[in-house]
């Protein structure tokens, strides 16, 4: 288990990689990392689990799986972070903007965001597997 300054290097270390991950269905990966204004990561998880996680769903963007940090570091408490899957990495860009352009989105983010920004920075790396990780 990586923990506070070496999750947080293996995280900043992914991004800016260039490949992607694919599975075995043809499918690709994307890791995103949120780091929460001060005090705000309870305000951006019931985001995710009120509104995002079922627009993503809407635009066709899986859910995969959704962390928070539980060592005590620099990262608890302030970090949100996730894995998408999409068909390919051309329905990646595409699906993205379909749930940025979408009306539902700028409401829930502009209500969620009255009292103050709740991300301070946002991290997106697309993986490339190894030659010997399992397909996914």
């Amino acid at each position: 288990m990586l923990k506070g300054a070496a999750a947080s290097a293996m995280a900043t270390g992914l991004m800016g990689a260039e490949g992607l991950a694919q599975g075995a269905d043809g499918a690709v990966f994307e890791l995103r990392v949120y780091t929460a204004s001060e005090g705000k990561l309870p305000a951006l998880l019931a985001r995710f689990r009120d509104h995002t996680v079922a627009l993503f769903a809407r635009h066709g963007i899986t859910s995969v799986a959704y962390w928070t940090p539980v060592d005590d570091g620099p990262l608890k408490g302030r970090t949100l972070i996730y894995m998408l899957k999409y068909p390919s990495r051309e329905e990646a860009k595409v699906r993205w903007k379909a749930f940025q352009d979408d009306p539902e989105w700028a409401r829930v983010k502009a209500a969620s965001e009255v009292n103050g920004k709740l991300t301070d920075k946002t991290e997106s790396t697309f993986l490339e597997l190894t030659d010997f990780s399992p397909k996914i």
